[in-house]
């Protein structure tokens, strides 16, 4: 009987647990614990513009983010809190995918690593 049963993970080290308990390759557990693993992440004061250019990003890695439904009408200037929804890995895909905009997107995507990688 296979008895399945939902392992509720939060941190990386608790992926990397669970892989290698089941024998996986000690190779591939760096590959797949940050596939395991979702974080949201919420950004203030962030501008319509980027938010709209950071959704699109995250959408293109498999992740989402969540904005408000008006800022697609808000102008350059409206500023919307938004909230990043994805696993460590599509975050970090995100990100480096930030870092190849503009400079204040740029600026964004360090605040992300920073925020990401000091809760891990």
């Amino acid at each position: 009987m296979m008895n399945p049963k939902v392992i509720k993970i939060s941190t990386l080290q608790e992926a990397s647990k669970e892989i290698e308990e089941i024998g996986c390759d000690r190779e591939s557990i760096p590959i797949m614990a940050p596939k395991a693993v979702a974080r949201m992440i919420k950004l203030y004061d962030i501008s319509s513009i980027d938010a709209i250019i950071i959704k699109q990003d995250m959408l293109s890695v498999g992740g989402d983010v969540a904005i408000p439904r008006d800022t697609y009408f808000g102008g350059k200037d409206k500023k919307v809190d938004i909230l990043v929804i994805g696993t460590i890995k599509q975050i970090r895909e995100l990100i480096e995918k930030l870092k190849r905009q503009y400079p204040r997107i740029q600026n964004i995507s360090k605040e992300l690593e920073e925020v990401l990688e000091g809760e891990l």
